[in-house]
């Protein structure tokens, strides 16, 4: 079966992005913890996080081949490592203390995008566990950062880590205060925006844009919200087949962003 691929060049929308006040730091300056195996093995083998601290039993820390960057660790029970974190953290006998990663603004990532770079949009997206698994994807696909909106949003919190199993330390978590001039940005440098929505007349496949291209998801439930959609250049859907109509917003990333790298 031919492929329908209309879309080639990206138009001109302008000139080049000024530099988007927008778009800031993702969360905030103060340390945090980090938990899990993979989470605290992929922080100790970024020579860009600072660390504060390292607590696990005995166990743990024979688990990290990382750990011998920081020799101060604290050996603790596991009921000790519980009452040191937030309540109800799945930390696997290792936490990590660390400040937060400086993540680049918005115009920095567009500045290195090439020719064919990929990045994720989250529109309102608020669960941690979703932002998690999602930066997972982004990682394991080599999209080249993941952008969320500030209402709402967790940051880099200890379990966004934990679910992103690692991809937090690779794939930056860009925050923008206002989604629409990003959008808006994204396109002056020559991005196509694809949003994914459910009830769109195209699958992705169908469309396979070539060039920089933004892949936008919206909320669980609400989807894109209406100005979202109005900024996409184009809405596309996944085929799934009945009676699943939807997946999760994890589950539709990973998809996506393998349906665009195998292209």
């Amino acid at each position: 079966m031919s492929r329908n691929k209309p879309f080639t060049k990206r138009p001109q929308r302008g000139n080049r992005p000024n530099r988007d006040d927008e778009s800031r730091i993702a969360g905030s300056r103060e340390s945090g913890w980090l938990y899990g195996l993979h989470a605290v093995s992929a922080a100790l083998a970024n020579p860009a996080r600072k660390i504060r601290r390292l607590i696990a039993t005995t166990d743990a820390l024979e688990k990290l081949p990382a750990a011998s960057r920081y020799p101060d660790a604290e050996k603790m029970t596991r009921q000790e490592i519980d009452n040191a974190l937030p309540p109800g953290a799945v930390h696997q006998g290792v936490a990590l203390l660390a400040d937060p990663l400086d993540q680049p603004a918005l115009e920095d990532i567009i500045a290195t995008a090439e020719e064919q770079a990929v990045i994720v949009v989250l529109d309102q997206v608020t669960d941690p566990h979703n932002i998690g698994a999602v930066l997972r994807s982004a990682a394991a696909f080599g999209a080249l950062a993941v952008i969320q909106t500030e209402r709402g949003a967790p940051g880099a919190t200890g379990i966004v880590a934990k679910a992103a199993s690692g991809a937090l330390e690779a794939v930056p978590l860009v925050t923008v205060t206002n989604l629409a001039r990003a959008l808006e940005a994204l396109q002056r440098s020559e991005f196509w925006l694809i949003g994914m929505d459910g009830e769109a007349e195209r699958t992705l496949a169908d469309i396979a844009p070539a060039g920089r291209t933004a892949l936008v998801l919206g909320a669980e439930g609400k989807g894109l919200r209406r100005l979202t959609r109005e900024h996409c250049d184009l809405l596309a859907r996944l085929p799934t087949r009945p009676p699943i109509s939807s997946l999760n917003i994890s589950n539709a990333a990973a998809v996506a962003l393998y349906e665009l790298a195998r292209h």
